[in-house]
């Protein structure tokens, strides 16, 4: 039993290491937590589907289009409603993708209600039987998308000119600008890749929770969490704070009490706001949020 527990909060919780990437991301580049996050992810997945069964596209064509859509999406949340507040307070900023997240949310109910839709699976595999241990293919997708993307985003800001470019507007967007740095442009990129992140996540997650307006708003506060846990701004953090976040809720849910998993998440922001602010990597200084 408690093989098939880790196992099982591993595949949990790569799929909170997979959102907590997209959040990671913009934070990196922009200091702001998007709470609108967990929408690009549901929106990601009804785009999908919308053009699986109104267009019939192929499902990798499908895909491909929703991801381009959220990119497209994010890119126009910064120009219209974020580059507007820069230079306003921060939590201002916050506020406002708190709104978005209620009203996109809002949008998805018009249209679909509380109908939950099923989505096909990237591929239909039989699940991988090792002795009692099952696991499916698909965990195994979102687990192997998850590693590849940290991968590319350490490597890309860390390694690369694009993580100087990142760290300078991050920093200091006035002095970025002076140098030559187009600071919107490059905002707004992050904005759109956030965005797609969010949706590249929702179209792998979606075959296993299946379709609803609320899904987003169901894996934020453990992407949040896992964010939370690992540090802030921290790639390697917010993979193994969605780890840990997913085989501690298998953990207690397994051996103490099932109604623990859904209230886990809080109970971790809490932890870990009272012993380490920073998170297990985070840096120990002040940082807009």
């Amino acid at each position: 039993m408690l093989l098939q527990l880790i196992l099982s909060g591993i595949a949990q919780g790569s799929i909170y290491a997979l959102v907590a990437l997209g959040m990671t991301v913009l934070f990196r580049a922009t200091t702001i937590v998007n709470f609108a996050h967990g929408e690009m992810f549901m929106f990601g997945a009804f785009v999908v589907y919308l053009f699986l069964h109104l267009v019939g596209a192929p499902f990798f064509v499908a895909a491909l289009l929703g991801v381009v859509t959220l990119f497209g999406l994010g890119i126009c949340i910064e120009r219209v409603l974020i580059r507007p507040m820069a230079g306003g307070p921060h939590i201002a900023l916050a506020m406002m993708t708190v709104a978005l997240s209620y009203l996109f949310r809002g949008i998805a109910r018009i249209f679909w209600g509380r109908e939950v839709l099923p989505m096909p699976p990237v591929f239909s595999y039989p699940p991988i039987e090792i002795g009692n241990l099952v696991l499916t293919t698909q965990d195994l997708i979102i687990a192997g998308t998850m590693v590849l993307l940290v991968i590319v985003f350490m490597l890309l800001f860390h390694r690369s000119k694009l993580g100087r470019l990142a760290q300078a507007a991050s920093d200091s967007p006035r002095g970025a600008a002076l140098v030559g740095i187009n600071v919107p442009a490059f905002y707004g990129t992050m904005w759109g890749v956030s965005a797609a992140m969010g949706a590249i996540a929702g179209i792998l997650v979606a075959p296993i929770t299946l379709l609803y307006p609320d899904m987003g708003a169901q894996i934020l506060i453990r992407a949040f969490a896992a964010m939370t846990l690992g540090g802030f701004g921290h790639f390697g953090g917010a993979v193994i704070g969605g780890l840990l976040m997913g085989i501690l809720e298998e953990l207690s849910g397994g051996y103490l009490s099932t109604s623990l998993i859904d209230v886990f998440a809080f109970i971790a922001i809490i932890v870990v706001l009272l012993v380490r602010p920073a998170g297990l990597f985070g840096r120990g200084e002040v940082t807009r949020v």
